[in-house]
């Protein structure tokens, strides 16, 4: 598994409808990008001005909506996730 380093976040990204509520299908290229998703990993957070670690406000299984253009996307073992810097996230959803 992906293990992030400092204040960064892995997120499986959470795939938007193919289609609308009146039923068109939207093509690829008219999709928006996704904006939510599940944390999969969390790192052991950032380093202050005197080099002690701030824990991170987010945890493994929370739900997420983060910045719309945030982050690097990667491919691992067949799966896409995005590695977003904690500051990206702008809400836990429940």
């Amino acid at each position: 598994m992906l293990k992030p380093l400092g204040d960064r976040v892995i997120v499986k990204v959470q795939e938007e409808e193919e289609q609308t509520v009146g039923g068109i299908v939207l093509a690829s290229n008219a999709k928006q990008k996704p904006q939510t998703g599940e944390v999969v990993a969390v790192g052991e957070g950032a380093l202050n001005d005197k080099g002690d670690r701030i824990k991170p406000s987010i945890a493994k299984g929370d739900k997420v909506l983060f910045d719309k253009y945030a982050g690097s996307e990667v491919s691992y073992e067949d799966q896409k996730y995005l590695v977003l810097h904690e500051k990206d996230v702008m809400a836990i959803v429940e």
